[in-house]
């Protein structure tokens, strides 16, 4: 079913976040009348600095809130719907990183698992009294559910009971709570399997980020896998147009009545570890940023990676019309060019 978000208050959790403050700006400029309000906790992961600056862009909007607080806390979250009363729910909080899982394991179940129930119990009370409630939940998930799974491209109909990562089975298992609760209370809510989001203001986490930093400071990157290594690389405008496609759109009830459902996100084009490397060194070069290839260490593949990742988007294209398709030339282009302000400004 179709949903007008126009005067329509929309909750965004994870809103200082890469994708969250994207999806908040473009929601901004794009729908009369919206209402966002963003929660974050603005943890320090990665550099703070950068989340305030994505933050900076969205205070110009006087129909944007922003509550510094976690979705772990429980009377947080069942204040913040008392008092805003959302029609519209995207949960992108969560504790990211495949490695970072393995290390601090701890973090992962606060904000993935407990953080994520709060949100479901909180869009389950909106309906108490015979309020109108919240009328779609839409949420993160990830590619790394996959798993290790042979078969390509990925389809949100393959099985997915073998994570190799927390991180990864803290995904699916919001996958499987959000089913439940659409199930028991009718909550429609559709579920997104991200594939590698880079550009601007990105992750200082994720490869094309971390690399960057490296080569600038001339250090040798190290590549896992000895570079045998692909990913279905997506950028962020991609992301936040099939976001807002989605979020657009309530799913239809299943034969067993669930209004729920799953899509994947992805580019449909998986590059190999390699030509990214490459790909990134041309643009730093384009860009005067670098003169010369970077020295790099192959090193085996690492506890909790994936050979590849590989997105099947039949359903989105079905369903929505959209198909990313940003090349990673021009995506990376565009995240050098940002990188190289940023850093001459701060």
């Amino acid at each position: 079913m179709k949903l007008d978000l126009r005067n329509k208050t929309v909750l965004i959790t994870g809103a200082a976040g890469f994708i969250g403050a994207n999806l908040a700006k473009q929601l901004l400029i794009t729908i009369p009348a919206i209402k966002i309000v963003g929660i974050d906790n603005m943890n320090d992961y990665y550099d703070v600095h950068l989340k305030e600056s994505r933050l900076d862009e969205l205070a110009c909007f006087d129909n944007f809130t922003i509550i510094n607080g976690t979705i772990a806390d429980k009377m947080l979250i069942k204040n913040v719907f008392k008092e805003y009363k959302p029609e519209v729910v995207v949960n992108l909080a969560a504790q990211a990183g495949v490695r970072y899982s393995i290390t601090n394991p701890e973090v992962y179940i606060e904000s993935n698992i407990i953080g994520f129930f709060n949100v479901l119990e909180a869009c389950r009370n909106s309906y108490i009294d015979g309020a109108k409630g919240v009328e779609h939940l839409v949420y993160a998930s990830s590619s790394s559910v996959y798993g290790s799974n042979k078969k390509v491209p990925y389809s949100t109909k393959d099985k997915v009971d073998n994570p190799v990562s927390l991180y990864a089975a803290t995904k699916k298992s919001n996958e499987l709570m959000a089913h439940a609760y659409s199930k028991l209370y009718k909550i429609p809510s559709t579920g997104l399997r991200f594939f590698t989001v880079y550009g601007p203001a990105g992750r200082p986490d994720m490869a094309y980020f971390s690399f960057t930093n490296k080569i600038v400071k001339g250090d040798k990157i190290q590549i896992f896998n000895y570079g045998d290594m692909k990913r279905d690389f997506t950028y962020i405008d991609d992301i936040v147009t099939g976001l807002i496609n989605v979020v657009q759109k309530t799913p239809e009830a299943t034969e067993d009545g669930v209004p729920y459902h799953i899509y994947n996100i992805g580019n449909h084009s998986p590059e190999s570890l390699m030509y990214f490397v490459e790909t990134l060194e041309k643009c730093l070069m384009s860009e005067g940023i670098i003169d010369k290839p970077v020295e790099k260490e192959l090193l085996p593949m690492q506890p909790g990676d994936v050979y590849q990742t590989y997105a099947d988007v039949d359903e989105l294209v079905e369903d929505f019309g959209f198909k990313p398709g940003t090349s990673l030339e021009e995506g990376l282009s565009r995240f050098v060019k940002w990188y190289r302000g940023y850093n001459k400004n701060n």
